[in-house]
């Protein structure tokens, strides 16, 4: 008897980190070599690529009345994109706060006469800013500017919103 097994893209991409390679060759094989090599900045270029990363619900299923009536604000329904687009670009892993010569890194942006721009990145290594949002920090450069020019549209609407 012959069965079939269905997986998620996300759960094949965290099962071969680990696989042998035996079980590398069934998934090069079923979803090929260059799915497996492909950099997070080329997954990930919409809030629904992260949400598909992760394997988990999108959260712009609600209006902004819906929302409301939940007791969300427009920007805490941003900030919740934000931390999914975050945790997807960086792969597992995690600041450690108690490392103080780990580089977190953070876009920076600022208000001008044309509007809010990413202004580039910044790094912390021995504490945690509060005006940081150390959740959302990056594990490299690359990352944190990847995230600040392609994603600058929701921190946008997130800073604009809290105000």
């Amino acid at each position: 008897m012959k069965k079939q097994l269905l997986i998620e893209e996300s759960e094949a991409r965290k099962i071969y980190q680990t696989a042998s390679m035996e079980l590398k060759k069934m998934l090069e094989t079923t979803f090929s070599k260059e799915f497996f090599s492909m950099k997070i900045t080329d997954r990930i270029k919409t809030y629904e690529d992260a949400v598909k990363e992760l394997g988990c619900e999108p959260n712009d299923e609600l209006s902004d009345d819906e929302m409301m009536l939940n007791g969300f604000s427009p920007d805490e329904l941003t900030l919740r994109k934000i931390k999914v687009f975050t945790k997807a670009l960086n792969e597992g892993w995690k600041p450690d706060w108690n490392d103080s010569n780990q580089p977190k890194y953070y876009p920076y942006f600022k208000m001008s006469s044309g509007g809010f721009v990413f202004d580039g990145t910044y790094y912390g290594r021995s504490s945690a800013y509060a005006g940081n949002a150390s959740r959302l920090c990056f594990k490299s450069k690359e990352l944190a500017e990847y995230a600040g020019k392609q994603f600058e549209k929701l921190y946008s609407d997130y800073i604009l919103y809290m105000s």
